[in-house]
This record gives structure tokens, C-alpha cells and sequence, in this order.
């Protein structure tokens, strides 16, 4: 059995964009255009339109010159096993900025604090009691000045009121992983957990998704020898990242794939 008609559109369509017979900026055919052009009602046009959509590589633009818009594709590679690790020589954001660069982009991130009452699960995954509040330091990422990515880390206030520059809306030039190993405080173990779903209204609106679009969800919980210190939800537009994790020795892969050289 072939393909269901609005899928054979949207290849056709992706195929031209790939091709670049549409380029950045172009317009699809109106959805009149699309329906006399394959004899198929509206629904169908939308639902290969939507599929267009949710890969990121057109965009509904209202208005009386808009229209679907072909986008710049961007995606991002984020390398999950080199993430946050004490022994990097820089700091998480500076080593997040580095890897963006060095894909070709431009990297720029906000950051804001506020403290949270945490929910019975993650009161769980940071073993403190239920009803407690912590510390919740929010970093927005953004590539090319697209929304890319955000972090949310709780830490609890227990630990955040023993190293008071948790409670600082601002980044710290070391990375919190850093400060807490000076502090006595070095994870020595993490466990992390891969999710992919619909994004929350929030989410949507920070990341600024097209409806439809999924997102990737990396949850790291960080461990001393004596507890879990913080618990980080890494969520990725679906449209414009993969994640990337490589195990055993890396300079094997990197015969084959200079790109993952750790240099």
C-alpha cells in the first residue's frame, strides 16, 4: 500500500527544500495552489503543511504577507557525555557556548532564580521532605537568537543557603558543578533519563514552538557520596537539536568522525 496523500506532499515539498529549489525566506504554494495541484481537499494540504511544521523546516507566518515559510534549519548537537563533567577545564555555560561555536553559531543565554516548592517527585529524586522548597536557577539558550534549549536545576535550600552564590540570578564564572566540588560538595555519580514528549504551555512559549513540535528531555540528578545535590532538566526544541552521547575510547571515533575529537 503507497503512502497516505498528505505524506506524498510533504515529501515532495521536503524534497524541494532540501534540494533547495525552495530556499530560506520562500513561500509554499498557497494551500489553493496545493489543492488544485494534486486534487486533494484542504485537510489533506494541512496535515502535510503540519508535518512540514513539526520537522522545523517551515513556519506559519499570519498576516497578508505570510504564508509557510521556508526556515533556516538549524540544529544543534548536543553532546550529552560531555556535559557538566568536574574535570572539564571550563565552566558548564562556557562549555556549552564552546560547542555551539564551534558548529558555526551564535550562542547567548538569560538567566533567572526563584525559589519553588517542590513537588512530591522531585522531593523524591533530591531525598529531602515533601513540601520543601529549593532553589530553581533557570538558564534560556538560545542559537542565532532562536530558542534552543533551557536548563531548570533545582537545588535544595539547604545546600543553597550553605554556598550562598546558588541564591545569585546571575551565572557563576566556574559552573555550579565547579563550585560545589570546591565547596566539598563533587558529584561523583549521575543518572541520567531521556524523554521525548509534548512540550508544557510554558516550554512552548520559551522555546517559541510551532504546534505540534515535540521536545527532547534530558533529566540529570547529581550525586555526592552522601546524596543528590541537584536535579537538571535539559529540554530541547525538537525542531532544532539532537543529542549525541559516545562511549569507550573517544579517539577511535574520531579516526571516523573528526567532528567527536574531544579537542
Amino acid at each position: 500500500m503507497g503512502q497516505p496523500k498528505y505524506r506524498q506532499i510533504a515529501s515532495e515539498l521536503r524534497g524541494q527544500i532540501v534540494s533547495g529549489t525552495l530556499r530560506e525566506g520562500d513561500r509554499l504554494p498557497t494551500e489553493p495552489q496545493l489543492q488544485d495541484q494534486y486534487g486533494v481537499s484542504r485537510n489533506t494540504v494541512r496535515d502535510a503543511t503540519a508535518l512540514l511544521v513539526n520537522e522545523g523546516l517551515v513556519q506559519r507566518v499570519p498576516g497578508r504577507g505570510g504564508g509557510m515559510i521556508v526556515r533556516r534549519k538549524v540544529t544543534l548537537t548536543f553532546h550529552a557525555h560531555r556535559a557538566e563533567m568536574p574535570a572539564q577545564p571550563t565552566a558548564e555555560t562556557d562549555a556549552w557556548r564552546s560547542e555551539v561555536v564551534a558548529q558555526g553559531y551564535e550562542a547567548s543565554q538569560e538567566f533567572t532564580l526563584t525559589i519553588r516548592s517542590l513537588s512530591p517527585e522531585l522531593a523524591e529524586r533530591l531525598h529531602v521532605e515533601p513540601d520543601s522548597v529549593a532553589v530553581l536557577r533557570r538558564c534560556v539558550r538560545y542559537v542565532n537568537d532562536q530558542p534552543s534549549s533551557l536548563q531548570d536545576t533545582y537545588y535544595p535550600m539547604d545546600l543553597a543557603e550553605e554556598i550562598r552564590e546558588l541564591l545569585s540570578p546571575k551565572d557563576i564564572p566556574q559552573g555550579t558543578t565547579r563550585l560545589l566540588a570546591e565547596r566539598g560538595h563533587q558529584q561523583t555519580a549521575y543518572y541520567d533519563e531521556y524523554v521525548s514528549r509534548m512540550p508544557t504551555p510554558e516550554e512552548a512559549n520559551l522555546l517559541g514552538l510551532q504546534p505540534g513540535t515535540t521536545i527532547l528531555l534530558h533529566i540529570r540528578t547529581g550525586y555526592t557520596e552522601q546524596r543528590p545535590v541537584r536535579v537538571s532538566f535539559n529540554v530541547f526544541a525538537g525542531d532544532r537539536n539532537q543529542i549525541v552521547t559516545t562511549h569507550g575510547d573517544v579517539g577511535v571515533i574520531a579516526r571516523f568522525r573528526p567532528e567527536e575529537s574531544p579537542e
